[in-house]
């Protein structure tokens, strides 16, 4: 299980058997004192291969910055280029969950916008100088 940013678009391809496959990378942030108490970030990257509907979804609704948290399990793949041996490890995943829309945050608390263009309080409704007969409201 891991929870971080997407670090690009999520790619699309589909296998000869037809089944849609979406790949995309992920950024794990660690923060974390060293021995001397000194503060220190680290940053992990991940690749990430879902299958299935969940794919076209992940295509669908993630692009570059959003948040997701993903459930799977990990595999390495090997391949010979140019006779040299390659190899790749990535996380297959068996559920993907969709952070916060906007994504980023990473380890820190999400941020709403309420629309407001400053920090002042908002204004109170213009309330009538009369008294409100209850006979008068009309439901």
């Amino acid at each position: 299980m891991i929870y971080g940013n997407l670090t690009r678009d999520p790619e699309l391809k589909a296998l000869p058997s037809g089944m849609q496959v979406c790949s995309f990378s992920l950024a794990t942030n660690r923060i974390y004192n060293d021995r001397d108490g000194n503060r220190q970030e680290a940053v992990d990257y991940h690749n990430i291969v879902v299958f299935g509907k969940q794919a076209e979804n992940c295509s669908k609704y993630l692009s570059k910055g959003n948040s997701a948290f993903i459930e799977g399990r990990l595999q390495t793949r090997s391949w010979d280029k140019d006779g040299v041996k390659q190899y790749r490890t990535e996380i297959v995943a068996d559920r993907v969950q969709f952070g916060p829309k906007g994504g980023g945050g990473g380890a820190s608390a999400p941020t709403t916008d309420t629309g407001a263009k400053n920090d002042k309080a908002p204004a109170t409704p213009d309330y009538p100088e009369e008294e409100i007969n209850p006979e008068d409201i009309p439901f």
